[in-house]
């Protein structure tokens, strides 16, 4: 396994930090075909309101990787606050996203489809990575039908005729 892996890890003793993630053959050939890459974060907040945010009571725990028992990343331990602080900045974005041109909203959708294809083998290595799903089930399953569903939301977005009740 001479290339390394472009997603780092540690052991959950924290000992390897670090170290690349053990693979196997078939995923190494996968990661060598690899031309989008994003950086991954050794911990990552909650996503609330359009920011990053801490989660309230500081909690965090190891996100192990079922394949390698390797630390992907740390994860927020989030409790009720924190799904409540998502809940209105659900329903504040609410509103202003029903206002939203049909067109408009089809767009973002796609633009979320497009953005999902351009890095679906990095996205599906990561996905293995993190579930311990077959890399071809990520691959070819997983990630191509979610780029379908964003697709097929924003056509029925723009199938809508515009009206309520």
């Amino acid at each position: 396994m001479s290339n390394p892996s472009p997603i780092q890890a540690r052991a959950p003793s924290g000992s390897e930090r670090g170290a690349a993630i053990r693979q196997s053959a078939s995923f190494s050939a996968h990661l060598k075909n690899l031309e989008h890459k994003i950086p991954l974060r050794s911990q990552y907040e909650n996503f609330i309101g359009g920011k990053w945010a801490a989660p309230a009571k500081g909690g965090y725990f190891d996100n192990v990787s079922p394949t390698t028992g390797q630390v992907i990343c740390q994860i927020p331990r989030s409790q009720a606050e924190d799904v409540e602080r998502a809940i209105d900045a659900a329903q504040a974005a609410a509103d202003g996203w029903a206002r939203t041109a049909v067109a408009a909203r089809a767009r973002a959708l796609n633009l979320i489809a497009d953005r999902i294809e351009r890095y679906l083998p990095f996205l599906a290595a990561v996905e293995t990575y993190d579930n311990g799903k077959p890399i071809r089930e990520t691959n070819l399953a997983d990630l191509p039908l979610a780029v379908d569903h964003f697709r097929y939301f924003a056509s029925c977005v723009r199938a809508q005729e515009g009206s309520i009740g």
